[in-house]
Formats: C-alpha cells, structure tokens, sequence
C-alpha cells in the first residue's frame, strides 16, 4: 500500500509538471489552437491522478504532487485562451479548478473512508484479542491452577508417598508453573493492557478455597498503573499457589499513597528462599524490571511467619 501511493505520487507530481510546462509553453513559444479532445482527455487523467494520490499517497507526497496536478488542470485552458483578454483567460482558469477542487474533495472523501475502514478492522481484531485473552485468563488458567492446586495439595495432606508417585506429583506441578507462565505472558501480548484493580475482588474470590484473602483497595489510578498493580497481585497469588500450599491466610492492600500506589501481598505460608518465590522469566523478576524501568520497586521477602511482596509504582 505504502509503495502503491508513493507511485501515484510521483506519477501525478510528474504529469502536473509535464502539463504546467506545456502549458507555459505556449505562450513562450508563440503557439495557438489547442485539439480540445486531447485537452479534455489530459484533464481526465490529472483528475483521476489527483483523486487517486489524495486517498492513497503519505500525506506530504499527496500535498505535493495534488498540487502541481491541480494547478495543471486550473491553467491548462490559457493554452486556449491565450492570447485573449485577462478577464476570458481568469474566468477560464477559475472554471476548470471547480474540477480540481471536486477531485481533491472526492480524494479526501475516499481517504477518510479508508482510514475509518481500517480502523475498524484494527478495532476489530484489537477486540478479538481482548476476548480471546479473557477466555485464557478466565477459564484455560482457572482450570490450570485447579489442577495445580490438587497437586500441590496430594504432596501436602498424603503425607509419605512412593517416591514414583512423589516424583510424578512434582513433574506435574512443575509443568503446571510452566504452563500459568506461558498463560500470563499470552495473556498480556494478546490483550496488552490486562485487567485493572476493579478486577481484584473477583481473583480473590477465585482465589484457592482453602486460603482466606483479606482484600483492601484504597486508591483509583488510571488504567496503566490499575493494571501493573492487578498484574503484581496476580504473580504474587500464583507464587503463593506456586510456593505456599500450607497457606491458610493472604493479605492484599492496594492503597494510594501521594503519586505512588503502594502493592502488598502477605502470605502466612512459611517462608522461601528469594530464588525460589522470585523466579525469573516472566514472574516477579519480570515485573519487577518493568517497575524499575517506570521509575517503581518491587521487593520480596520473609515477613513474620510467611512471605510479603511490596511494590510502589508511579501514580
């Protein structure tokens, strides 16, 4: 597309250039008599050259090349014309660029049609990606976090296992990670700007049946920092699904302190190593290198008789 309206721009640009200097031409040159059939047929063609480098051309290019085809086609009847009286040679230039004005109109027209046109379709597939991305969140993820959670809960409440057994159990609770991960970063490409903070009742109430989550929102940031802070207490939760199975307790506090929101998820699941609850890829590692690069923190660390992640991020 972008190749197809440079073209017309040069070709236009280049026939309204041809066409000025034929017309200058003849006066220079002392010619007379125009064959009018040729001259509406040039007339024609600059027209159409024009609509089609208004609706198709970058916009520079179109200003350009429009207005050498037009005052081509505005002054090319004083080859008729000429020599004549200025008022005949003014009214005829003044006649013919009605028919530029018109083709520049039509142009303009068609190019906004082809914007809306695109939008639409952007809009569209923006709002395709947005749905697709609610359905893995929502129901692909949920079911992947049940059977994490079952597994996670068989190591814990069994008690002693055959090691085959045991061995499975972490196998498949370390494909469930992998998987959550995999479903996060998808997530987050396809939808690119998740769920806001009006989201957090709705996790926690999702949240692992077994474990009390004790929510308090005090703040109303706008929609980039809403959604860093939901994604913050979304990896938070997963790594206390992840890396606390014997968590009967989270506290998250979302509260608004000057221009900064202030993240904190406590768990009383016992405490971890950092490499173990930080991770890498695309967990809190992740998120706390985007928090650092927005001019935010994020720490993570034991607290009282279990884990606590903090993060202030830039109101």
């Amino acid at each position: 597309m972008k190749r197809d309206g440079r073209t017309a721009a040069l070709v236009a640009g280049g026939a309204g250039a041809v066409s000025l200097a034929v017309t200058l031409a003849h006066p220079l040159a002392g010619l007379a008599g125009v064959n009018i059939v040729a001259l509406v047929a040039e007339v024609a063609v600059l027209l159409l050259l024009t609509v089609r480098t208004i609706r198709r051309s970058p916009a520079r290019r179109a200003a350009v090349s429009a207005t050498l085809s037009c005052a081509a086609v505005a002054l090319i009847l004083l080859r008729a014309v000429w020599p004549g009286p200025p008022q005949l040679a003014l009214g005829a230039c003044s006649a013919w660029s009605l028919g530029a004005v018109a083709a520049t109109g039509i142009g303009l027209y068609l190019r906004r049609l082809d914007d809306n046109r695109r939008r639409a379709v952007e809009e569209a597939t923006r709002t395709q990606r947005l749905g697709l991305a609610r359905d893995l969140h929502d129901f692909v993820a949920h079911d992947v976090n049940g059977m994490l959670v079952q597994a996670q809960a068989a190591q814990v409440v069994a008690g002693a296992l055959p090691e085959p057994v045991a061995d499975a159990l972490r196998r498949i609770e370390d494909a469930g990670q992998r998987a959550l991960a995999s479903l996060d970063h998808t997530v987050h490409a396809l939808g690119e700007r998740g769920p806001g903070i009006e989201g957090l009742a709705r996790l926690a109430d999702a949240f692992s049946p077994g474990v009390r989550v004790e929510l308090t929102v005090e703040a109303a940031p706008r929609q980039e920092v809403s959604s860093l802070a939901y994604r913050v207490v979304t990896e938070a939760l997963t790594n206390v699904r992840r890396h606390a199975p014997r968590a009967t307790a989270v506290v998250v506090e979302v509260r608004e302190e000057g221009r900064v929101v202030r993240v904190r998820v406590a768990d009383d699941g016992g405490g971890s190593s950092p490499g173990t609850r930080i991770g890498g890829g695309f967990g809190l590692a992740g998120l706390r290198d985007l928090l650092e690069a927005r001019g935010g923190r994020l720490v993570a660390g034991p607290h009282d008789r279990g884990w606590q992640v903090v993060a202030e991020i830039p109101a």
